[in-house]
């Protein structure tokens, strides 16, 4: 049963409007004036408030303005007597839904308060749909950010068993995809580069060498210096890694990072020849991070080279295998940086440890 708050100074309007209104079934409140109604309408608030114009202690349009600001979806329907029609005309203009005239026949009230308790029906159905709307919306993005998640997690799962692969491939550098992939996204963090395109280089340094699990092992293992027909055969890797991860969709864009991670700034690197802006920004950030584990990891046939030697090298190659700006953003990062970032990559290693490294600021 819809409530309508009857307010009117006159007690025979009061009690023959709440007479008729309740004949067609609607609860029925009255009171005499403004001041009262806002206190019936703080204890209970109507569905309809029907307010006359002019009143004592408070009139209809003060009552109005009141109304529209403690609860606008409860439309007042003003009465007026007819040489009161720009009153009622301004009460339009400031929210009231409509205005009967006095005196005012029974069927016209029926009307009036019909519509205007539609309109509020209406209005709290919108109410409701756009809740439920919203509600939804949260649902479906929480399952589809649990998607994400999960798909997040297969695809760490596979780099992980693709690392994995290769370390038992070549077990003399275990380690090294992992620590040079933490090295490249602190020096990208420190250039810096897009967010969106860390977790793209993350992936392109993880696997950089993925194309060495087709290099026969005499030659991937071999402890000496390669012949030149041995050289011809290890460069194929950069061609068969990005051969083989061109074909997965999550990892195209890291292909190409693969495929000229062995280019060199001064055009003399392989497979193409690439020079300067030619080579992809993530692989000229790579070469970097790749050389200086080189330098300062063990190798069968030398122990680990210094900090202070690593810097010197890749300064001195500044220019020529290394793009000068990479180089300079390195340099700018502390030796003790490198140190705590080889030690603290963590053991059995995960994909959730470069997470970290990509939401981290580089040490200063």
């Amino acid at each position: 049963m819809e409530s309508i708050l009857v307010v009117d100074d006159e007690e025979a309007i009061r009690e023959v409007v709440s007479t008729m209104l309740e004949s067609k079934g609607y609860r029925c409140t009255a009171v005499s004036n403004g001041r009262a109604a806002q206190e019936q309408v703080k204890r209970i608030t109507p569905d309809l408030i029907l307010s006359d114009m002019i009143m004592p202690e408070m009139d209809g349009i003060k009552l109005l303005d009141w109304v529209r600001h403690y609860d606008p979806e409860v439309p007042v329907i003003m009465v007026t007597a007819i040489h009161d029609i720009s009153t009622a005309l301004e009460a339009i203009r400031r929210g009231a839904y409509d205005y009967i005239l006095k005196p005012f026949e029974k069927d016209q009230l029926f009307l009036g308060v019909g519509r205007a308790l539609q309109h509020r029906r209406l209005v709290a159905e919108n109410r409701n749909y756009q809740r439920n709307l919203e509600q939804q919306v949260e649902e479906r993005t929480a399952q589809l950010t649990g998607a994400l998640s999960q798909l997040e997690q297969s695809y760490d799962d596979t780099l992980e068993a693709l690392g994995s692969a290769l370390d038992l491939k070549d077990a003399e550098t275990e380690g090294h995809c992992q620590r040079v992939t933490a090295f490249t996204i602190s020096i990208a963090k420190a250039m810096p580069v897009p967010t969106t395109y860390l977790p793209v280089l993350a992936r392109a340094a993880f696997l950089h060498d993925i194309g060495k699990m087709a290099i026969p092992d005499g030659i991937l293992r071999k402890p000496g210096p390669l012949d030149d027909d041995e050289k011809q055969v290890m460069r194929r890797h950069c061609q068969i890694g990005y051969d083989m991860l061109i074909r997965i969709p999550f990892l195209r864009d890291a292909a190409e990072i693969v495929l000229a991670h062995q280019e060199f700034f001064n055009g003399t690197g392989y497979p193409r020849g690439l020079r300067e802006e030619q080579i992809p920004l993530g692989a000229r950030i790579f070469t970097v991070a790749d050389s200086l584990d080189a330098m300062i990891s063990d190798r069968p046939y030398r122990k680990a080279l210094p900090m202070a030697y690593a810097r010197e090298e890749i300064r001195r190659c500044s220019g020529t295998q290394f793009d000068p700006k990479v180089v300079e953003v390195f340099l700018s990062i502390p030796d003790q940086h490198w140190i705590e970032l080889r030690q603290n990559l963590g053991s059995p290693f995960r994909m959730a440890h470069l997470k970290n490294a990509m939401r981290n600021n580089v040490s200063s």
